[in-house]
């Protein structure tokens, strides 16, 4: 199939990235979401949620940064010691447009839950049990549109495949140009709105409270060191023969598991004995 991808979009003569714009929707509907689910909560009102928005946005920015800088160590350790080829507008153009300029979702993953942790931690925001659970119902949510926006994009395109889509003159991701590929961000797009019902029923019916964000971890990596083998980007960063993110799901999962060895250990403890 052939069709146009849009990495921006003119609006009122002002050029707009199509992932900005389905990132912001989704920012502001993950709030939305956020704020019905702790609404019943004594105390909660509408600007702690938009505080507690930001600063998990703030913390997705620049983690996800990081982690895309992490992928071009080789790179940057190069244009450090090239320094002298370039000038100084070069040398910023360089590190921070191109090495550092674009992100990825699980450094933006790290740093959201690094803002909600500063958040719960060094301000009088109450109802701090129920953050968590909050942000991991609302994590596949915003992933959701943010793979729509890759896909707008053409960014983060899958491998070379006798059914997809097939795109011409995306400037901004030319590598996505004029080869038929699997349409890799919208099975994840699809996966995530999956997971993010799941993990809404759950919280509905108050299921592992407090740990939702641990049932997540569970979940996502798996469907993301799958989909990573689907995926036909170059650089992304390769270690032992897998993906930065595959090895991220990796750390995840088994954090997870250590977690909740630790956790069902301690409850055991807590538990009385019987007679």
């Amino acid at each position: 199939m052939v069709c146009n991808m849009y990495p921006t979009i003119d609006i009122f003569g002002h050029t707009i990235g199509t992932y900005a714009i389905c990132a912001a929707v989704g920012l502001f509907i993950c709030a939305a979401v956020g704020y019905l689910l702790i609404r019943k909560k004594k105390g909660v009102c509408i600007d702690d949620i938009i505080v507690t928005a930001v600063i998990i946005a703030v913390g997705m920015v620049i983690g996800g940064h990081i982690v895309f800088g992490i992928t071009h160590i080789p790179d940057i350790i190069n244009l450090f010691q090239h320094r002298s080829d370039y000038s100084f507008l070069g040398f910023c153009t360089q590190l921070f447009g191109v090495y550092l300029g674009g992100m990825v979702f699980y450094g933006g993953l790290l740093g959201g839950i690094a803002g909600l942790y500063i958040i719960c931690r060094f301000t009088q925001f109450g109802h701090k049990d129920v953050m968590y659970d909050m942000f991991a119902v609302c994590i596949p949510l915003f992933h959701f549109f943010g793979r729509i926006g890759c896909f707008l994009g053409g960014c983060c395109y899958g491998i070379e495949c006798r059914f997809g889509f097939t795109v011409h003159g995306n400037t901004i991701n030319p590598g996505v140009n004029d080869v038929n590929r699997f349409p890799v961000q919208l099975v994840e797009a699809g996966c995530n709105l999956i997971i993010f019902i799941v993990l809404l029923i759950f919280h509905r019916k108050k299921k592992f409270r407090q740990r939702l964000l641990i049932v997540y971890f569970f979940i996502y990596p798996v469907v993301r060191f799958i989909l990573e083998f689907l995926r036909g980007d170059e650089i992304r960063g390769f270690l032992f023969g897998l993906s930065t993110s595959q090895i991220i799901s990796i750390l995840l999962f088994a954090f997870a598991v250590v977690f909740t060895i630790i956790d069902l250990s301690k409850r055991k403890e807590k538990a009385p004995a019987k007679a």
